[in-house]
């Protein structure tokens, strides 16, 4: 669902000069997601580190952190996101199969520590929080920090996700292009 409001990505020649730090950190080509949020530098400034520690999955590491992102962008419905972090879990070594299996609601498969994250994921997208049989089975599994990363990863995305549905952002033409065959369908497939 897109709103009949378009708000398109601001060139960056619009930006706010208070963002050249952003655009310097993208090498000059910030994604379609932080050309959206410039229309509010100071929300974008503010996210910021938040951002860059997330997409590196904190104190989880990049594999998991993007388990946790993919598996978020398959609740949020969002190509953009998925599409995006398809192409940054292949590149920190997911599999295709991996990701393909991330999509699916089952969490057969995956070794028990990873079972246990998509679930917790799961849980928090429907439950808004996580049981205490679900803290326990994290605990065998990830310390303190990683379980609130765990929780703080999926919440940035979640954000993510409703500003890119809202809008109806348009994937980045370059990361499109580095897909894999057969990605787009395999997402919208219901």
């Amino acid at each position: 669902m897109t709103s009949d409001i378009k708000l398109d990505p601001l060139a960056t020649a619009d930006w706010d000069p208070s963002l050249s730090d952003i655009i310097d950190d993208m090498n000059g080509q910030p994604l379609n997601v932080h050309s959206l949020m410039a229309h509010n530098p100071e929300l974008l400034k503010a996210w910021w580190t938040f951002r860059n520690y997330s997409v590196n999955g904190g104190s989880l590491g990049r594999r998991k952190g993007e388990l946790v992102i993919l598996r978020v962008a398959v609740h949020m419905k969002s190509w953009y996101e998925w599409a995006s972090h398809v192409d940054r879990s292949l590149s920190c070594g997911l599999s295709m199969d991996e990701i393909t299996r991330v999509k699916k609601e089952a969490v057969n498969g995956w070794e028990p520590g990873e079972a246990i994250l998509l679930s917790a994921v799961d849980e928090l997208i429907e439950k808004h929080a996580l049981s205490p049989s679900t803290l326990k089975s994290l605990n065998e599994y990830y310390e303190p920090k990683q379980i609130m990363d765990i929780i703080a990863i999926h919440g940035m995305y979640i954000i993510l996700g409703c500003m890119i549905n809202s809008w109806g952002l348009e994937l980045d033409q370059h990361i499109k292009e580095r897909l894999p065959d057969g990605v787009e369908d395999f997402f919208r497939k219901e």
